[in-house]
């Protein structure tokens, strides 16, 4: 079976930075949704149409394909006391810009007595990224699936 609009690729994968660091590999295929939902990265998606089990690429994408530029506007210092005492470098808090309804993820990346530096940046923006992958399976996405937008079952989204 070709890789089409609506059904579910599983594929194991490596991303690594552009001096070859190895930065993310996955120990079992994921799968996702092929067909513009989002599951992966578009140029990914694109590079695997048409392409059956076995099919092995490998992507380099600019961060604009990936998780975008590094903004500076996204690090935030915010008093100590609007985090919970035991507040450690590492952690994740969602938080959302004043007037603004759009959560991001932070970053703990520093506690002091009196405040608390997080960054909202993704770990991997700004970096040019190689993504490399073997397609493992392909089958048809459920009507469930492609009504979800997304893979349900082994190595998909569970509800």
């Amino acid at each position: 079976m070709r890789v089409q609009k609506n059904t579910v690729v599983s594929l194991t994968y490596e991303l690594t930075d552009a001096s070859g660091k190895l930065l993310e590999k996955a120990d079992t295929p994921i799968s996702y949704l092929h067909g513009g939902y989002g599951g992966i990265f578009p140029l990914v998606e694109e590079a695997l149409h048409e392409m059956e089990v076995g099919y092995s690429c490998s992507v380099s994408m600019e961060p604009e394909d990936t998780f975008g530029e590094y903004d500076a506007e996204l690090i935030r210092i915010e008093p100590r006391s609007s985090f919970p005492d035991n507040v450690v470098i590492g952690m994740h808090f969602e938080g959302a810009a004043e007037d603004s309804d759009d959560y991001i993820l932070y970053k703990v990346t520093d506690v002091t007595d009196d405040s608390v530096t997080v960054d909202g940046n993704h770990p991997f923006a700004g970096m040019k990224l190689n993504f490399s992958c073997t397609v493992t399976e392909v089958r048809p996405a459920t009507p469930e699936e492609i009504s979800h937008e997304h893979v349900h079952g082994p190595h998909g989204h569970h509800h």
